[in-house]
């Protein structure tokens, strides 16, 4: 059912300056998001489209996107490892969140690093999201679409020669996709990468790690796994 979907590296064709938490974005949607109480959007794309054109311009790309037809229905975002680093990056780098959980106006408007200058040529996997449309939630889940998605990544990464990719893992546990944006730990084993680095997530306690445990029973994972994170490295050179 994925077969016909276009994966591809963003471009400054079609900037995605906000992220695929409700529908999949095209050219028709892209600048009327639904309000939303915890966003100013307009502060957003003010902020997120120049933003996004630097990073195109001196790197590249910063996203992969599978698209059918003019919607983009998943993305993968990467940026470079040191650049996630800088603290006008903010704590999480995220594009729909204020500094200093998001990017800061300071990071829009510096100069970025061009890749012979960073101090490792490592990109950091940011996130992955999948639309589930009302009424047909794996239209594009669990058909290896993440997988291509990856693998485009890693092909786009050697070919413009970066040394590593990195990404956060987390146990294959439902509540953690939604949140976290992050794949699982099995999934980035079957692309060849390998755990560097291992501890508990702080930001898991209470009711969230009550459920995060609870799901993991469900899954066969043992509890103490549950909040466990990990960071994965595949070698490039």
């Amino acid at each position: 059912m994925i077969d016909h979907l276009v994966i591809e590296s963003m471009s400054e064709n079609f900037i995605l300056w906000r992220c695929l938490h409700s529908s999949s974005l095209s050219p028709d949607n892209m600048d009327h998001p639904e309000p939303n109480p915890q966003v100013d959007f307009s502060v957003t794309r003010r902020r997120n489209i120049p933003l996004l054109k630097n990073l195109i311009k001196t790197y590249g790309s910063c996203a992969i996107t599978a698209r059918e037809n003019e919607k983009v229905v998943a993305t993968l975002r990467f940026y470079p490892k040191a650049l996630c680093s800088f603290s006008e990056a903010g704590i999480g780098f995220c594009l729909q969140q204020d500094f200093p959980a998001g990017p800061s106006q300071d990071l829009v408007e510096g100069e970025l690093p061009l890749m012979e200058k960073l101090p490792e040529r490592i990109l950091f996997a940011h996130c992955m999201m999948i639309v589930s449309p009302k009424g047909e939630p794996d239209r594009y889940r669990r058909q290896g679409l993440a997988t291509r998605m990856a693998q485009e990544m890693i092909r786009w990464a050697q070919e413009r020669g970066w040394s590593a990719i990195e990404a956060i893992a987390y146990e294959e546990i439902p509540e953690l996709y939604a949140i976290s944006g992050s794949a699982g730990k099995r999934f980035w084993e079957k692309l060849g990468f390998r755990v560097t680095f291992q501890d508990t997530e702080p930001g898991f306690k209470g009711e969230l790690l009550k459920k995060v445990r609870e799901q993991a029973a469900a899954a066969g994972i043992p509890k103490e796994h549950a909040a466990n994170r990990y960071k994965m490295c595949l070698d490039l050179d």
